[in-house]
Parts: structure tokens; sequence; C-alpha cells
């Protein structure tokens, strides 16, 4: 599969690149056509850096933002973005602290905080990090879940993302459906690979991917 990958670079910055491998793999929620590669982005310095540099643009004008909930495994780019949401006399919050933190997820795939650090939700300003939006199943859950604790979402951002919207939130990426115009997402069930017989290459989720 890797000999089949390609690079895009985002439109907005020549140091930001994802990784497409062109196929049929299936996730948790539906297929699709590609696997996003965000290997380099989570985990090489420079180009979390510039991807935060990039999210952060979106903030620029907006409230103060109290904390930043990372998934799938986007922590080193949620420290970034605190970094320059933070920035004195340019960030949203001018100097003023941010908390980033992630989520447990327990027995029945909820996700959860304990009880020292649920006191950076109640009532605070949530900004949701997201490796990749393709459904918006799991801003559901992310939802339920600020409900819970009493946390406000005021912002959703993702390296890439299908969607252009939320409700009334719009989904701030460094990487859209523009970016990739043949990407497609669907249910398993409709599935047009899966209707000619196209075997599944891979199952994937925000930690890579296993071959089958």
């Amino acid at each position: 599969m890797e000999n089949r990958k390609i690079e895009v670079t985002a439109k907005s910055n020549n140091n930001v690149k994802l990784g497409l491998i062109p196929g049929h793999f299936a996730t948790n929620h539906s297929h699709v056509n590609y696997f996003v590669d965000m290997t380099t982005i989570k985990t090489q310095y420079r180009a979390a850096r510039e991807t935060a540099r990039e999210l952060a643009k979106a903030y620029a004008h907006s409230k103060q933002i109290d904390t930043i909930i990372c998934l799938e495994g986007t922590e080193m780019i949620g420290a970034f973005l605190a970094r320059d949401l933070c920035e004195t006399g340019r960030g949203v919050n001018s100097g003023n602290e941010i908390s980033v933190i992630t989520p447990e997820t327990n027995m029945n795939n909820q996700m959860i905080f304990r009880d020292n650090i649920q006191k950076k939700i109640y009532n605070k300003e949530i900004l949701l990090l997201m490796a990749s939006v393709s459904t918006g199943k799991t801003i559901n859950r992310s939802i339920e879940c600020l409900q819970y604790y009493s946390g406000n979402l005021a912002g959703i951002s993702a390296i890439f993302s299908a969607i252009d919207t939320y409700g009334d939130l719009k989904v701030n990426a460094a990487f859209t459906t523009k970016d990739l115009p043949e990407y497609w997402s669907a249910a398993a069930s409709e599935c047009p690979l899966c209707a000619n017989g196209t075997k599944v290459d891979a199952i994937v989720n925000s930690f890579g991917y296993s071959k089958i």
C-alpha cells in the first residue's frame, strides 16, 4: 500500500503536508476510499508546529478559549496551538493561561474525565481538536461529554475534515475535501467498493491502519 502513497500540501502553508493512500478502508463509522496518513503531522515537531499555526488563524478574533481537548493523537498539535492562542499581544488569550487535556474512554466507549481534570471543563470555553472528521459522530460523542461536565463548545478544529460545519460552528481544518476532491465516505451498507466486490485493504483508526 505504501507504494501508492501520494502527498498533498496545504494551500496556505507549504510546510503542512498529508499522505494519501488510495484503496478501500473500513473505519468504525464508515468505509472510505483513502487512508489519510497524518503520522508526520502528529509526531514531528515542525509539522505539528506549522499545522497548529494554521489552525490558530481561525481564532484570531474569537472569544477566549480556556481548554483544548485533544482527540486522536493530536496532543503535540494541541500544545503548539495553545502557545499560539496565548501569545501575548497576538493570541486570542493574549497572555492568559490555557489547558490542554485528553479524555479517557470507558468500557461503553464514552469519554470521561477524572475528578482532578473536571475543573478544566466546568463552565469553560472548550476547543475540540481532532485528527479527522468524516461523519461527525465523534463530535456528537464529544458534545455529550461536554454537556455532562458542563463545558461550552467554542470551536472545532481538525487536521482534515470532510464536513464544513457542525450545527452553528464552522469546522476549522487544515485540509478539506477541496484539497482531496476524490475522497468519499459511505456507510458500509452503501459502500460502492463493497458493491463492486472490491476487498477491504485495511482497518483504519486514529492510530493508523492494519492490513487485512
